[in-house]
């Protein structure tokens, strides 16, 4: 089955308001496509008002807002009517206050509406599911580099046999990753069984780069952290307390390359049913470890006199951090001709829009 182009129909992006989502509807309608963007409240100004700006700017191309539900079924029914491609960026469920089983259960019912419309349509050619390097990843030894051959429940053994579906409703970092690496094949199932359209995953690490608004600014997200590091922050901290660890390898991709990849999967001849295509670092410079980030910062915000970062000792890291993860977006640059931008420009920009957005 042969890629979509621009000419052939509109391409409809679920999720289309957040973070991901709308540096996707932007590069859709930056290529001349016209866009079914899906987002909860079409009325919600302070959420879809840059998406009507992004169709303002656009000479070619178009955008259309649909309300959508992911736990209504049919919800999707009428956007996705007439488009070639689905791109399912949206998410409801994930690291909020649902309990590890909520989080399991909800990703399957929301990818089972969502398919449902998709074969309803009987134009969709491609869907693009935006899953997560939680699905790919597993406990490995230091320096292992994943790629898309691993899966999360791979290595059981080496995480103390806790890694299992059995133990899915005890952890939440268990329920995420199984759900998004069992629903990966749950949809690579269904469009082989229907034969009228592929199913292709993204995987992205550490997602990065400019915001467009300040709703992309959510809480506990990889962007946020970099904000709470120019903040003056020590990593993992927020309002005096600790939300995550003190240190961790930074496996950093930009946003706006996670969007592209998304397209690209779309109208790419090398991708197929049940492909999958890890974001993350374009080569080990854009892995660092947080007090290698600190100093990046510092190096690229110069004005900004107070950085966060991790405990230091006359500029060492007063602690190892485990060389996890390691991967590369390789076989995305390969196969879907996906070009990158460089880690310095994926800071510097991340740090101006919070500059813009009045946040520093």
């Amino acid at each position: 089955m042969s890629g979509i182009k621009k000419q052939d129909g509109p391409v409809a992006v679920t999720g289309a308001s957040g973070y991901i989502g709308s540096r996707i509807v932007e590069d859709l309608l930056d290529q001349g496509y016209e866009v079914h963007a899906c987002v909860r409240d079409a009325s919600n100004s302070k959420k879809v008002n840059h998406l009507i700006e992004l169709g303002k700017k656009s000479s070619e191309s178009d955008v259309n807002l649909f309300e959508g539900d992911l736990f209504e079924k049919g919800s999707y029914n009428d956007a996705f009517s007439g488009c070639v491609a689905v791109i399912h960026a949206g998410a409801t469920v994930g690291f909020n206050r649902e309990t590890p089983q909520e989080v399991y259960d909800g990703c399957f019912t929301e990818n089972e509406h969502v398919i449902e419309s998709v074969k309803k349509s009987g134009s969709v050619k491609r869907f693009v599911f935006t899953s997560s390097f939680a699905a790919v990843a597993h406990p490995r030894p230091e320096g292992y580099v994943f790629d898309e051959k691993d899966w999360c429940g791979d290595n059981i053994d080496a995480y103390k046999g806790a890694w299992t579906e059995d133990n899915i409703s005890k952890n939440r970092d268990i329920a995420y990753a199984m759900a998004k690496a069992n629903t990966e094949k749950m949809i690579y199932k269904l469009a082989e069984d229907d034969g009228g359209f592929e199913a292709i995953s993204i995987n992205p690490l550490h997602v990065i780069g400019p915001l467009m608004t300040e709703n992309h600014n959510q809480f506990f997200s990889w962007q946020f952290f970099i904000w709470q590091l120019l903040k003056g922050n020590d990593f993992g901290h927020w309002d005096g307390k600790q939300l995550r660890g003190d240190r961790m390898l930074w496996n950093m991709v930009d946003v706006r390359d996670v969007a592209k990849a998304h397209r690209l999967a779309t109208e790419s001849e090398n991708a197929k049913n049940g492909s999958r295509y890890i974001l993350a670092a374009t080569d080990r410079s854009g892995e660092k470890f947080t007090w290698q980030l600190q100093v990046k910062l510092k190096e690229l915000f110069p004005e900004i006199k107070n950085i966060g970062g991790e405990e230091m000792d006359n500029g060492k890291p007063l602690k190892d951090t485990y060389d996890s993860p390691r991967s590369y977006c390789t076989k995305a640059i390969e196969e879907l001709e996906l070009s990158t931008h460089s880690i310095e420009d994926t800071l510097k920009e991340t740090g101006e829009s919070y500059k813009r957005l009045g946040l520093l």
